[in-house]
């Protein structure tokens, strides 16, 4: 029997880190599989093709009020996750980062009640290693783990830090990072020659490296004089 495509939704951060560039490649791969992706963030990561089929982007707006003394973004996160979560009966909420994010997800499941949607929570590392020793953070993150329907990370090294750090009881996956390397568009031969590699077979890769940077150094228009002398006993010693 066949499996009806889902409708995710993917909270990550927009910026080239962990959580934005591995959430939203994961995301377009989904939608490429006929699922259903909507993304939510305070801006669109860098690298979302908002002209693909089957993605949607929700942004978020940083709550203001003079009521409160700093802004904030969870409570206005959770309220749009629950939002679309309830109008477009999301199956799944597939967090990354447990603060603020899996936050945000307990919240807008709560909201929405008995359809929520399951919630994934994703570690890439900031969670445990930066925040995880940090008592005024512990405790939250701790209650995002324990109440999500499942918890990954993206090592075993993470997945075993994580557990001790929050004293875990429930099971935590290791999916690592993946990637999908572009077709090449020329010959190793032909990057060989731009980067003026040839007649260097018997160099080792090591040379060869030695000799790409050096290359930089005499063509980099920013070189001061003390550089300059030290190329040119680099370039004697490497010849």
């Amino acid at each position: 029997m066949e499996q009806r495509p889902l409708r995710i939704g993917i909270t990550c951060f927009p910026l080239i880190g962990g959580s934005g560039i591995l959430a939203t490649s994961l995301g377009m791969e989904l939608a490429a599989r006929n699922h259903e992706v909507y993304f939510f963030s305070y801006a669109k990561p860098v690298r979302l093709d908002l002209t693909a089929p089957r993605i949607h982007f929700h942004e978020v707006a940083v709550g203001k009020h003079s009521v409160f003394p700093c802004p904030d973004y969870t409570l206005p996160l959770a309220v749009k996750m629950a939002d679309v979560g309830r109008a477009e009966r999301l199956d799944l909420f597939h967090v990354h980062y447990a603060v603020p994010h899996a936050t945000a997800a307990f919240l807008a499941a709560e909201m929405i009640g008995n359809s929520a949607p399951k919630i994934v929570t994703t570690l890439h590392g900031t969670d445990t290693t930066m925040l995880g020793p940090n008592p005024q953070y512990r405790g939250a993150i701790t209650h995002a783990l324990t109440h999500s329907d499942a918890v990954t990370a993206v090592s075993e090294s993470l997945r075993q830090q994580t557990i001790e750090t929050f004293a875990l009881t429930r099971t935590v996956d290791v999916i690592p990072n993946f990637f999908t390397p572009t077709a090449p568009t020329r010959s190793r031969e032909e990057v060989r020659r731009e980067l003026g590699l040839t007649g260097t077979a018997k160099s080792s890769p090591a040379a060869d490296s030695r000799r790409q940077f050096l290359r930089f150094l005499r063509t980099s228009p920013r070189r001061t004089g003390h550089s300059a002398k030290r190329d040119r006993a680099d370039r004697g010693r490497t010849g």
